[in-house]
């Protein structure tokens, strides 16, 4: 699967990227992305991906998207990559600034995205590019081991 122009030319391996725009008009086609890579992870590899996996993964791209599209300025890349049962999400933007996890308040309206790709990924990491920033959120695929 290659989405890097924004057209699906198929399924074929196990990792997959899109080119985001600045009008945030992706957001739901980086959703749908994810789900199809669990999909033929699942399908056609054999990897197990459990329903909540795939759920996470569509939420947390969807924050991530979101917060590029709201807080940087240029151009934004997405990359999926199935390894070893855990997607990793990479996202790419323009904005050379970390994002910041606000203390919990209740009646705080928005400004959870951090928080909420933290409490679902395995791991999230965030890394200052040349021209920008680039955020990692990898999340396990089957059944977590006790």
């Amino acid at each position: 699967m290659n989405e890097t122009s924004g057209e699906s030319v198929g399924v074929s391996s196990l990792e997959t990227s899109l080119a985001l725009d600045s009008d945030g008009t992706r957001i739901a086609q980086a959703r749908h992305l994810a789900a199809a890579l669990l999909a033929h992870a699942r399908e056609d590899h054999g990897i197990p991906v459990i329903a909540i996996a795939v759920e996470n993964a569509q939420l947390i791209v969807s924050e991530l998207v979101t917060n590029a599209r709201k807080y940087a300025p240029g151009p934004a890349l997405l990359h999926l990559r199935i390894s070893d049962g855990v997607l990793q999400v990479e996202l790419w933007d323009s904005n050379p600034l970390a994002p910041v996890a606000k203390a919990p308040d209740p009646e705080r309206v928005g400004q959870h995205g951090l928080e909420i790709v933290a409490a679902l990924a395995q791991s999230v990491l965030v890394e200052q590019t040349p021209l920008g920033k680039r955020i990692i959120a990898n999340i396990v695929l089957g059944a977590a081991s006790p």
